[in-house]
């Protein structure tokens, strides 16, 4: 099948599926014509490609991911492992944002939002706070 095709069965944008080409993490097939020929196998590692990125891992732990999917001799506990960093990273994140959120909502608290011009968000972000 055509780029095309495979970006619509996969989701995936036609520039992304050419970029992971590029970098060697699928290899389509070539016609006659120069044209890519996406066979099912590549569609399925589109798709693994997909979900994987949408859960968060990166390129390097798709490759390993990709790998690991062609290996019938695989040990799950390799793959598990890589989802377990990848969680381990995404509650670093989560804890990160957590934070962030907690500072946004005591600065909101800190300022009076009517028509002074005072303001103690500005404030804080300039550094000026208790000055």
């Amino acid at each position: 099948m055509n780029i095309g095709t495979a970006a619509t069965q996969t989701g995936l944008p036609v520039k992304t599926i050419r970029y992971y080409e590029e970098i060697g993490l699928v290899t389509p097939d070539r016609r006659a014509n120069g044209y890519r020929d996406f066979s099912e196998a590549c569609v399925e590692q589109l798709r693994l490609l997909a979900q994987a990125r949408h859960l968060g891992f990166s390129l390097e732990e798709c490759r390993r991911l990709l790998s690991l999917s062609a290996d019938e001799g695989r040990a799950s506990r390799d793959v598990r492992a890589l989802a377990q960093q990848n969680l381990e990273a995404v509650r670093e994140k989560i804890a990160s944002l957590n934070a962030l959120e907690a500072q946004l909502q005591r600065l909101i608290a800190q300022c009076h939002g009517d028509d002074a011009p005072d303001c103690a968000i500005l404030d804080d972000l300039m550094g000026q706070r208790g000055n």
